[in-house]
């Protein structure tokens, strides 16, 4: 019984992981591949290099990378302003007052 107790439980090492294609996280993939389809019709509509092309195919990639992937509050928390909060003492004055007080007066 106590040889049960001391030994460590299997667990699924996948759990809480993100699945992957390869080196491409899977929830990427397609917002990747419409970033590559934006810059192949850039470069047959404007007769772009190659370099170019794969230039501006990386910046779809990265930008919507960095928006988007897991940590993405890290740097995106840094453009949202706190608010502002302030203290200040107000003295108590009820709506609804009882009759008894005002009657007296």
């Amino acid at each position: 019984m106590a040889e049960k107790q001391k030994q460590f439980r299997a667990i699924n090492k996948t759990l809480g992981k993100t699945p992957n294609i390869g080196p491409i996280p899977a929830d990427q993939l397609f917002p990747w591949s419409i970033a590559v389809f934006i810059a192949l019709v850039l470069h047959q509509t404007f007769e772009l290099s190659w370099i170019w092309t794969i230039l501006v195919a990386a910046w779809g990639i990265s930008s919507w990378w960095i928006l988007t992937a897991n940590g993405s509050w890290r740097i995106l928390s840094k453009f949202v302003k706190p608010p502002n909060w302030v203290r200040i003492r107000v003295t108590y004055n009820p709506i609804l007052q009882n009759k008894k007080k005002n009657h007296r007066k």
